[in-house]
């Protein structure tokens, strides 16, 4: 018999698709599924009663279209099949989405899980500053014909932005400008500033999307519908799924809402999800909605994704796991039934195929507002972002003025690696040794622990994730914390409002190198002026970020990478075994 069946009497049955272990959490759990439940909790969010949250309404009434919109989005679907019809007619081949965060994850979730549909055009995403990946994409897309997709809420996200601009001057001089706007769409909201520079270029369409949705939770909107039709997925049944979930979801989404917020306002704070292979993708989507919605005035849920699932050896007392698999998918069934058996929490959700998924967004949506209201802040709201995009510019104007950066020396070099610690310098042995002499163990069982963050402003590729993931594993087994990885700047559009903004248990790992050209960004689209590069704009991200996390008391170390990236980490990775905490 398995553990699972074993601890059958702490288990939540609420439907076939959702099981609950919470093990000596279930009745404080229950009970407040019950007081939120006599609160007419979810009555409240449906009727947008911003007091769920706030007093305050602001950045909430105005956040709130995502309740209605797959409702809604069935008066666009006309629209949106009329377009694609048309991008297959002008024989685009591929789909090149510019954005970030809200606007990018979920159609790169599309794209990995469900591929392309023949005869209809590939879908990739940039979602980087980085001027090596920008140079690739530039030589490709020169090569075959290109439907370029400017996604961003605002209308006025830089790396979007930049991205855009020097596409749009790419072709311009290859193809003139009648030909250069044909090759490019946007999705912004009715009045942001990218809907007239779109007009002016001569964008071949804008979707003008509903305005009262956050960018994270805008996947059943024309930020996620549009792409998604694209690359041959069906809308309506998009929608169909995520209605089905607003019809018989509610008492789930509700359940795992308190179990979130409650295990975290617990010390068990660490969101770790586990998916099957096919689906893995789609935690990326719920890293930024859990990370960016939570983590806020001194709290915070910490997810974990990506993460090789261990022993519970390795495991501190501070994860609630999360696992999501599909139907007659029981790879992964023993290590939970591991999991469960030594006493950690588990959340399993069943899905029959992955079109589920799109069930699974609402599902998410709701349980991360029920979270917040649970947690006492508003998921809706990211008021630590604006702290590195401003230190970023603060540092761009004095790159401006001076031709160089604000930056100290190094403190010591290892292998061709630069160590930037305010912890004093050395080898990477005991460089490593004092930064995580700063982790703290949980006081007792309802106290947090320490996590790190690994931000790797560097360029993304198969070699770099496995080296990151070594990296990252070996930190985990060592010294038992949660280990999380974002390429920069992306993470700043996902996780970087969780790590300014709670409770400051992060310890950050920032990862830097060079790169083998530059290529500058056009001051206007349409024009050659220039006054940066994409090189100096990554730099002046990853300087900022660092500066706003010192600014807001967090413990962080630069390494930069002059060597191979792949070697560089394999040598820091090394130096880790012989560490013992606090030694």
């Amino acid at each position: 018999m398995s553990a699972l069946k074993k601890t059958k009497e702490n288990a939540v049955s609420t439907q076939p698709d959702y099981r609950a272990f919470l093990a000596s959490f279930q009745d404080r759990v229950d009970k407040v599924i019950h007081d939120l439940t006599q609160n007419r909790i979810m009555e409240r969010i449906w009727a947008c009663d911003h007091t769920v949250w706030k007093d305050d309404p602001e950045e909430i009434t105005n956040r709130l279209g995502w309740l209605q919109s797959p409702e809604k989005m069935r008066d666009n679907l006309d629209n949106i099949t009329a377009f694609v019809e048309t991008a297959r007619r002008m024989d685009f081949r591929r789909a090149l989405l510019l954005g970030m965060g809200g606007s990018s994850l979920a159609p790169e979730v599309f794209r990995a899980i469900f591929g392309k549909k023949a005869g209809y055009p590939d879908l990739n995403v940039i979602d980087t500053t980085h001027p090596d990946v920008i140079i690739d994409w530039t030589h490709r897309v020169r090569n075959e014909k290109t439907l370029f997709i400017v996604s961003t809420k605002s209308g006025a996200t830089v790396e979007t932005l930049s991205l855009m601009k020097h596409f749009y001057n790419l072709l311009l001089n290859d193809q003139g400008k009648e030909a250069a706007g044909s090759h490019f769409i946007a999705i912004t909201d009715p009045e942001s500033p990218l809907t007239k520079e779109a007009d002016r270029l001569g964008f071949l369409k804008v979707f003008k999307a509903d305005p009262e949705i956050g960018g994270r939770y805008s996947v059943i909107s024309h930020f996620g519908l549009v792409p998604a039709a694209l690359i041959g997925m069906n809308p309506e049944l998009i929608l169909e799924k995520a209605r089905t979930m607003i019809r018989n979801g509610e008492k789930t989404a509700l359940h795992l809402g308190v179990s979130m917020g409650e295990l975290a306002l617990s010390g068990k704070d660490k969101l770790t999800l586990i998916l099957s292979r096919k689906i893995e993708p789609f935690s990326a989507w719920v890293e930024q909605l859990i990370a960016e919605s939570t983590g806020k005035e001194g709290k915070g849920i910490v997810p974990v994704t990506g993460e090789i699932v261990g022993p519970p050896q390795v495991y501190d007392n501070d994860r609630l796991f999360v696992h999501v698999r599909l139907k007659n998918d029981r790879s992964q069934d023993d290590m939970m039934d591991t999991l469960v058996k030594a006493g950690y929490p588990l959340i399993r959700i069943n899905i029959d195929e992955p079109y589920d998924l799109c069930g699974e967004f609402l599902r998410w949506e709701m349980a991360t507002a029920v979270a917040g209201a649970h947690m006492r802040i508003n998921p809706f709201d990211q008021p630590n972002v604006e702290s590195a995009k401003r230190a970023a510019k603060q540092i761009l104007r004095a790159y401006r003025e001076k031709g160089v950066f604000p930056e100290s020396q190094p403190d010591s070099e290892s292998g061709g690696v630069l160590i930037h610690s305010p912890y004093g310098g050395g080898s990477l042995k005991d460089v490593f040794k004092r930064f995580f002499s700063f982790i703290q163990p949980g006081k007792d069982k309802n106290s947090y622990r320490s996590y790190v963050s690994i931000q790797a402003y560097i360029k993304p590729d198969s070699k770099t994730d496995k080296a990151l993931q070594a990296f990252r594993q070996r930190i985990r087994n060592r010294f038992h914390v949660a280990v999380t990885i974002g390429y920069g700047p992306r993470f700043l559009h996902s996780t970087g409002q969780l790590h300014k903004g709670d409770a400051g248990h992060g310890l950050f790992i920032q990862l830097t190198s060079e790169v083998k050209q530059d290529l500058p960004i056009p001051d206007k689209a349409g024009e050659s002026g220039s006054g940066v590069t994409f090189g100096i704009l990554k730099s002046a991200q990853a300087l900022g970020d660092r500066q706003a996390l010192i600014d807001a008391g967090r413990k962080v170390i630069r390494f930069h990478l002059k060597t191979d990236i792949s070697e560089a980490m394999e040598q820091m990775t090394r130096a880790l075994p012989i560490i013992k905490q606090g030694g």
